[in-house]
């Protein structure tokens, strides 16, 4: 393949370089998943963000031509993409979840979650949005779906929880981006062990770590500049989700719900709990292996009495 920073002199409008930065990626193989499913995509959204243009830009801007500065920065950024095989969010630092924009680097899973269709609905018809006063986000990584849950439900102190410090860092950045740090509260837990007291919540959201090793063995290039410990779930990727499943069942108020993300390890969650009401759910824009239980279930399995 051709230097991906060589430029063809032919090139000059915003339409030339998102054709020319898809037309690499594609030569290149690089395999996409994080924000974006297509070359085309993800080559706009690159160039846009070089350009400090937003991403919705008027098609009316795409023959404007360009700077020889601004052909250089795009440039730069098609070589990390290719050569290094970063995800595009970790070279802008920039990703995106519920139409917001998130700060994250590699400390961070890059968001992705289909959990943001749930948010839009305020967890409807399980939960009524105006009696939902607390809120867990476990392995809260950005803070992207605690933030997004806090701005669903106004009236709710939202708990952001993971065990990684440095994710709690990144989580802080944005917190105080979207102007929400007097109601999300980010803190160093494992799961849910570190919430003090007799503490309760109205929906428990978790995106544990959950893919088991078969498929981290297999794992694309893009997916290995992710933390590590922000994927891996031990050998069918329940690591997490078996001791969860106990917390939840003590921590959920009397209407509460869990809403889980298992992704591809969703058969074997099955396997596991046959005898556990699950709900499967679906989404109109794609994903899979996402449960919802409810509380009276979860103390019914584990034996939970107050």
């Amino acid at each position: 393949m051709s230097d991906p920073a060589t430029v063809p002199k032919e090139l000059e409008s915003i339409a030339d370089f998102i054709r020319w930065a898809a037309s690499r990626f594609a030569a290149a193989g690089v395999h996409f998943g994080h924000g974006t499913d297509n070359a085309i995509d993800e080559a706009a959204a690159l160039v846009l963000h070089a350009l400090h243009l937003p991403p919705d830009l008027h098609d009316a801007y795409f023959p404007c031509r360009l700077t020889a500065d601004e052909k250089a920065a795009i440039a730069a950024r098609v070589r990390r993409r290719v050569e290094e095989r970063l995800p595009l969010a970790y070279i802008t630092h920039e990703g995106w979840f519920l139409g917001l924009p998130f700060y994250v680097d590699e400390r961070v899973l890059v968001p992705r979650s289909p959990v943001a269709e749930l948010i839009e609905t305020g967890f409807e018809p399980w939960l009524d949005p105006e009696a939902v006063e607390r809120v867990a986000d476990i392995g809260t990584g950005s803070g992207c779906i605690a933030i997004g849950c806090a701005l669903a439900f106004p009236g709710a102190e939202v708990d952001a929880l993971d065990l990684s410090e440095d994710a709690l860092a990144v989580a802080r950045i944005n917190v105080d981006r979207h102007g929400v740090d007097d109601r999300v509260r980010p803190l160093r837990s494992d799961l849910l062990a570190g919430v003090s007291g007799d503490r309760r919540y109205d929906l428990i959201v978790a995106n544990p770590p959950y893919v088991d090793a078969e498929a981290m063995a297999d794992l694309p290039e893009e997916y290995r500049h992710e933390p590590r410990t922000g994927l891996a779930g031990g050998e069918d990727g329940l690591d997490f989700v078996h001791p969860l499943l106990r917390q939840a069942a003590e921590r959920l108020t009397e209407h509460g719900i869990l809403v889980c993300e298992v992704g591809h390890s969703w058969p074997a969650m099955e396997a596991a709990y046959p005898d556990l009401a699950l709900t499967w759910l679906e989404f109109e824009r794609g994903g899979e292996g996402v449960f919802l239980v409810e509380a009276a279930e979860l103390q019914r399995r584990f034996a939970v009495h107050d």
